[in-house]
């Protein structure tokens, strides 16, 4: 299985920080912002002495002219700041995002096809822009913001103590106090957001269903069924949001609550003091202001460290399948193959799904050039025994050879080269014509793409479409009938020219006149090609080297249509039930 290591909250940083090191010099910029941002904000709050006590009380005229012009100015510088630090810290941030969104996808996608079966696609797709978003509020906002605001502190806790440091130890009495609400109130808010990127991830996944299958849900009238399940899946969505604006909305009234007894005590005390004439109305409105500016970076602080949660639960998530190992590796001194003409052998093959034995003790070898059908009832093992080659999954027991060589010792890139597929199941993605054959040789010319579109039989069809090869086949290919649909997809395995071909029922999705005709040119195709055909129907394999019978998992069967037919053995019950079934 896919392991996985856990990761700590100081582990996760750890591992964030890193990625900031290209933009140390942007982060410099932003860091003065923050700081020029922090000074003028304290600026103000000490100007607060002289407009009272020499405008309005010494009515001086001089600092009447002076005065708002430094009001002006500092204000300017302020806003100045305030952009650059935003813009600075945001484009790192977006940066950072980048390069976690682009390196979880690319993780993925070298991640095990058991990997695949395990997680949903929607769950996937929840990963990459939701919680992915989250890490982004994290990084562009809480940790910004925790910067900034703790500049601003700073610089507030410095005019404080120069204008009454006494009264200044009164004021942030209540400090230590409003660090439990914080530490609480993030702890619920990380568990609530990790209750809603699961909601949201299990919404994707019924969306992702319902979507793809919304021909099955129509035909069978089943929209009411799954308005009522999706009804479901957002009512637990909006409970745990509820959750997490409950605890949202309330940090920062608590923070408040505290703030005013402490700005009560400042109040008193500070009245005091300028009643008995032991300070001026200036300095004390000038702290007073400061106090106020200085409650507001703490209470901040309370939001602040909710998005932070949010985004370490989310990143939690994003590392729980970066951590994830996959099960198929490539070996460091793996070699690469050349192109050619290969044998392909099983030597005492064993392969399990999870605790559930699929194939058991196989012993075969398919010479270069020879065509192999296997055949046998639906979950004998067929297309497990096919996957293995292109190392889909890697062997329980025994090996596979290329030419002698166990695909394990070859390089995963070079071995895949060697392979074509075409399956039962048509995959196309929302692109052209032209692209989606193109996507079997990536440097293929027009010439070759309309070659062998006509070797697929593919060429009539498109060139009725409105935009021939530049039509746009929709999602899955959407636009498409099946057997346009397959003939595509066999046009890109043509293209692709490998040496080792496997048709997984290349043919299922065609009539009967389209299948002639395919099955001909897939004949063409299989010539000096090491091919394995799983095929249900028998008619469509009879002219093969060599079939093989795989029954629960075992080669039961083996030889040329007259032989198993003679045999009258797994073969032959195959053969009379499919003959009986088409008469």
């Amino acid at each position: 299985m896919d392991k996985k290591v856990k990761s700590s909250d100081i582990d996760l940083l750890k591992r964030l920080l890193p990625m900031v090191k290209g933009h140390w010099m942007r982060l410099a910029f932003a860091m003065i912002c923050m700081i020029g941002v922090a000074g003028t904000t304290s600026a103000i709050a000490f100007l607060f002495k002289p407009v009272i006590d020499d405008i309005f009380i010494s009515k001086d005229a001089y600092m009447l002219k002076l005065l708002p012009l430094a009001v002006i100015g500092i204000y300017i510088i302020k806003g100045t700041c305030h952009f650059g630090q935003a813009y600075l810290m945001n484009y790192v941030g977006q940066k950072i995002i980048k390069r976690i969104r682009d390196d979880l996808y690319s993780h993925i996608q070298v991640l095990s096809l058991s990997f695949f079966a395990r997680n949903r696609t929607g769950i996937l797709m929840s990963r990459i822009t939701n919680d992915v978003g989250l890490v982004k509020m994290m990084v562009s906002d809480a940790i910004t913001g925790v910067l900034k605001d703790f500049f601003t502190i700073i610089c507030l806790l410095f005019v404080v103590f120069y204008r009454d440091w006494k009264l200044a130890f009164l004021a942030i009495i209540i400090f230590p106090i409003a660090v439990i609400p914080i530490v609480k109130f993030g702890r619920r808010m990380r568990r609530a957001r990790t209750r809603c990127q699961e909601a949201i991830g299990d919404m994707n996944v019924l969306l992702h269903e319902t979507f793809t299958g919304t021909r099955i849900v129509k035909v069978f009238g089943r929209e009411d069924y799954e308005n009522k399940r999706f009804f479901q899946k957002t009512c637990r969505l909006f409970r745990n949001e509820i959750k997490a604006v409950t605890i949202r909305a309330l940090s920062p009234s608590v923070m408040d609550l505290l703030g005013a007894g402490g700005i009560a005590l400042v109040v008193f005390y500070g009245g005091y003091n300028v009643i008995k004439g032991n300070a001026t109305p200036g300095t004390f409105f000038s702290f007073m202001a400061a106090v106020l500016m200085l409650y507001e970076p703490v209470k901040r602080m309370s939001k602040l460290n909710n998005t932070l949660q949010e985004g370490l639960s989310a990143a939690v998530r994003i590392y729980d399948i970066m951590d994830t190992k996959p099960e198929v590796r490539e070996k460091e001194n793996a070699k690469d193959i050349p192109l050619g003409r290969h044998s392909v052998t099983f030597r005492n093959v064993s392969f399990k799904y999870e605790n559930d034995l699929v194939l058991k003790n196989i012993n075969l070898h398919v010479s270069a050039g020879e065509v192999l059908a296997l055949v046998g009832m639906s979950g004998g093992g067929k297309t497990s025994l096919v996957n293995l080659i292109p190392r889909f999954y890697d062997v329980f027991e025994g090996s596979i050879m290329i030419d002698g060589t166990d695909i394990k010792d070859i390089t995963l890139a070079s071995l895949r080269k060697q392979i074509a597929m075409v399956t039962q199941d048509t995959v196309l993605f929302n692109d052209t014509i032209r692209n989606n054959i193109a996507y079997g040789n990536l440097n293929a010319s027009e010439e070759d793409i309309i070659q062998v579109a006509k070797a697929a039989y593919a060429y009539d069809f498109i060139k009725t479409l409105p935009n021939g090869f530049d039509t746009i086949v929709g999602e899955m290919g959407a636009r498409l009938s099946g057997g346009e649909k397959q003939r595509t997809c066999i046009a890109r395995a043509l293209l692709k020219n490998s040496p080792i071909l496997i048709l997984d029922e290349a043919t299922s999705a065609l009539d009967t006149e389209s299948e002639l005709a395919v099955q001909k040119a897939l004949e063409n195709l299989m010539k000096g090609r090491s091919t394995f055909v799983i095929a249900h129907r028998l008619s469509t394999i009879r002219n093969a080297d060599r079939i093989i019978v795989i029954v629960a998992g075992k080669i039961v069967e083996e030889g040329k249509h007259e032989e198993l037919i003679a045999a009258k053995g797994e073969y032959f019950k195959l053969h009379e039930l499919q003959f009986k079934n088409d008469h």
